[in-house]
């Protein structure tokens, strides 16, 4: 079947999503996360960069999901204060969180292209592609971040919806503090 007409002109160009990216320095936002076995659970993003996030789930859920220092901790809702721990460089989310995001440079980058009114980008670790790969999703009007999908090592897939970014004045750096949290846990 033919394209229809002007239809490429959606795809928003890599160069144009990094400076997006580069700019969202302070975020925040609701999610609804869809996992792979049809189970589905909210919370709420915090986004601060350079390097650090924050996944915060609704109960019943309570897993909270910390990235700083380079590192990526999984607190789970059984309260052990000792987190599940990946290096940052090791996940998809290094994409999006790194200091000077340059999708069209970088060799995470592997696919880009129009899904629906998305642009869809993929990217996964070169040297580790068995670590699983982020489809990250952009609306075009105006550039917004609206879902990612995390693609496990088997092909599962997590999809995370968010809502709209909100860019408030400041987040504090406890939200970020791995070993903070820790000891928060230990102390309880």
């Amino acid at each position: 079947p033919l394209a229809s007409p002007g239809r490429a002109a959606d795809l928003l160009p890599l160069p144009a999503i990094s400076t997006y990216l580069r700019g969202l320095d302070l975020a925040q936002a609701r999610f609804t996360q869809r996992n792979a076995d049809g189970s589905s659970s909210t919370g709420t993003l915090y986004l601060r960069r350079p390097g650090r996030a924050r996944v915060d789930y609704d109960p019943p859920t309570e897993v909270l999901v910390m990235v700083g220092g380079g590192t990526v901790a999984i607190f789970d809702d059984k309260g052990d204060p000792t987190p599940e721990s990946y290096p940052l460089r090791r996940t998809p989310l290094n994409v999006i969180l790194s200091r000077d995001v340059d999708l069209e440079g970088s060799s995470a980058i592997f696919g880009h292209q129009l899904d629906g009114d998305l642009t869809t980008v993929l990217a996964r670790d070169p040297q580790n592609p068995e670590y699983g790969q982020i489809a990250l999703q952009f609306s075009a009007s105006p550039v917004q971040l609206t879902r990612w999908v995390i693609i496990g090592e088997t092909g599962e897939q997590t999809v995370i919806d968010l809502g709209p970014l909100s860019r408030p004045a400041q987040l504090s750096s406890g939200l970020f503090n791995i070993k903070g949290e820790r000891d928060r846990r230990r102390s309880d």
